[in-house]
């Protein structure tokens, strides 16, 4: 029987690895947590070197998940086993799946977004959740979209449950942070149409022609958008709601919109992101 490298749930690297779990200390230490077989492998895929991986066999759930850790450390990471009781201790799922790596923070500065050609783009601003965040993520990855600006935001995109939710396309589609004047500036200066997604609006979101370069903003769940990006918008639309509720859940209105906007670039034969 292999001795783990941590047996105790009080070892030190154990205590650091929860203390992750708090946005002020991610933000001292510059790491983050990456925990999931496929999160994991979409971080690899994304270019994302993972410095420390911890990993415990007696949890792995697949065939595949042996051939990760090979890769892990192939590419530069600490391989440290631990034993299942601090594992769990570690790990932020009711389920894990002895997995668990630590990277540094990557770069999310504005200039990160590609704005050439013909961008479809999600502004989400202001977003509270982290699980409609990382929703955001895994459907613009989805839409083929050339990235999402996340501005003015309450949830940190390197929070574990934001790359849980975006199943690890957090490291596959490009995505930027940044504040509401820069990111319109950027926007206007790339020539890139704003789509404000709002209540207030009469021209419904199939009505909008989003196979332009454009940028489709949605707010936060309880405000909406801030009066800066309804303002600085080429179009305002809607979503037609027939039934009894007037506001849907954020991601999924981001969803709806974004579809429409695949919708059209295909019936157009608008030039897209689906080679990104």
């Amino acid at each position: 029987m292999t001795i783990p490298d941590i047996a105790s749930a009080t070892n030190a690297r154990i205590k650091a690895l929860v203390r992750l779990r708090n946005r002020r200390e991610r933000d001292e230490a510059r790491r983050f947590v990456i925990e999931g077989y496929r999160e994991l492998t979409r971080a690899l895929a994304g270019g994302i070197t993972i410095e420390t991986l911890f990993v415990c066999p007696e949890l792995y759930l697949g065939p595949n998940d042996a051939a990760l850790v090979v890769r892990a450390s192939e590419g530069g990471a600490e391989i440290v086993t631990v034993a299942e009781a601090p594992f769990r201790k570690a790990s932020y799922r009711d389920r894990p799946e002895g997995l668990l790596g630590v990277a540094e923070q990557f770069d999310t500065s504005l200039a990160r977004l590609d704005l050439s050609g013909n961008p479809l783009v999600l502004v989400a601003e202001g977003i509270e959740k982290p699980g409609n965040l990382g929703t955001m993520l895994r459907t613009a990855e989805a839409a083929g979209a050339s990235g999402v600006l996340v501005v003015d935001p309450t949830t940190d995109p390197f929070n574990p449950n934001v790359v849980r939710a975006s199943l690890g396309t957090l490291f596959t589609v490009p995505l930027a942070v940044g504040s509401t004047p820069d990111a319109i500036a950027t926007l206007r200066a790339a020539g890139v149409a704003i789509v404000a997604t709002t209540p207030s609006a009469t021209l419904p979101h199939h009505g909008a022609d989003l196979s332009r370069p454009c940028a489709i903003a949605v707010g936060s769940e309880q405000y909406g958008l801030s009066k800066e990006w309804i303002e600085a918008a080429d179009d305002r639309v809607v979503i037609p709601m027939p039934g009894s509720v007037d506001s849907l859940n954020a991601a999924m209105a981001a969803g709806i919109v974004l579809f429409e906007a695949v919708r059209q670039r295909a019936i157009s034969g608008a030039p897209g992101d689906s080679d990104r």
